[in-house]
């Protein structure tokens, strides 16, 4: 564990995930702590990039989430600073930050996910039913963790949805709503070594996994591994390997999905720094293959990396 150096855990941030982000960063630097590691918490929503770059770290696990954590931003300026970190890099985290481009280059390599619409400020709003159908979601594509989404049932809902989306987001995306089981995968490793591990599904109560459902709220039912036949099972896991590596993501991460009623997986988004609170998916699933929290913070930390490369000079 000495090997690791100084250990940077970044989290809180500025996000609207901060609340959650300061459980995840508590839970990681408290586990890496406890298997020998000189590990220090460093809130990024207190103190700037310059004290980051005094702090000493010879490595950081980025435990934020959301804008200036998990975008690329904070990713790009550990370039700069030539700080290994933990999780994709700058390229891969900005797009599977934006739903809207995570889902174009799904489409663009087969994978599935649900139809979708750009929405603008000053659209019509009233066609947006007619093409997607009822009911719909609409969401602000930057944020995680349920943030200002709404669920349109009807014509007269969409005004209120698109209010509550935009206030995150300039842009809105629309999403064709696909009824069915909610799935979702962990990934560990970077290119040919990615593997998914187990399938959890995510049971909340009435159908409703909100922000409260999802970090606070004990009547939540979280089935690991999920009761799936083998073969869907592989299945699944194979497209949320492939749709992993069409991002670009490294390290580790997890995909969000739907299993619908004809057993048909579609992708709903990446996260590249997801939850470690205690009701966090990705620790529940390395528990399922018998690795502990804090093996899983190790596992993670060990990967930590500068992503980009300067190329060779000529002699």
């Amino acid at each position: 564990m000495k090997n690791f150096g100084k250990v940077g855990v970044l989290y809180g941030g500025r996000s609207a995930e901060r609340e959650v982000s300061l459980m995840s960063g508590k839970g990681v630097c408290d586990a890496l702590l406890s298997k020998g590691v000189d590990a220090h918490l460093f809130d990024t929503g207190e103190h700037d990039l310059t004290e980051l770059a005094q702090a000493g770290f010879d490595r950081v696990f980025i435990a934020l989430h959301g804008r200036y954590g998990e975008d690329g931003a904070l990713q790009g300026a550990l370039e700069l600073l030539n700080l290994p970190y933990t999780g994709s890099g700058t390229m891969a985290s900005s797009l599977a930050m934006d739903k809207i481009m995570t889902k174009r280059v799904w489409l663009q390599h087969g994978l599935p996910t649900p139809a979708f619409e750009v929405l603008e400020a000053g659209a019509e709003l009233r066609q947006v039913p007619d093409r997607l159908g009822l009911p719909l979601i609409l969401k602000p594509p930057h944020e995680g963790s349920t943030v200002g989404i709404a669920k349109v049932s009807g014509y007269s809902d969409m005004a209120e949805a698109f209010a509550t989306a935009s206030r995150y987001d300039s842009d809105v995306l629309a999403e064709a709503f696909v009824a069915g089981r909610e799935l979702t995968v962990a990934v560990l490793g970077s290119g040919v070594s990615a593997r998914a591990l187990p399938i959890i599904e995510i049971v909340a109560p009435g159908g409703n996994y909100d922000y409260e459902h999802k970090y606070f709220s004990d009547e939540t039912q979280y089935l690991c591994p999920a009761d799936l036949p083998e073969n869907l099972t592989r299945e699944i896991q194979d497209i949320v390997v492939r749709a992993y590596r069409a991002l670009g993501c490294e390290g580790w991460g997890r995909a969000d999905l739907i299993l619908d009623r004809a057993n048909r997986p579609w992708l709903l988004e990446m996260n590249t720094s997801p939850g470690m609170t205690g009701h966090s998916l990705v620790p529940m699933a390395a528990r399922a293959t018998g690795m502990s929290y804090a093996d899983l913070c190790v596992a993670i930390l060990s990967e930590a990396s500068c992503k980009l490369r300067s190329p060779a000079r000529a002699s």
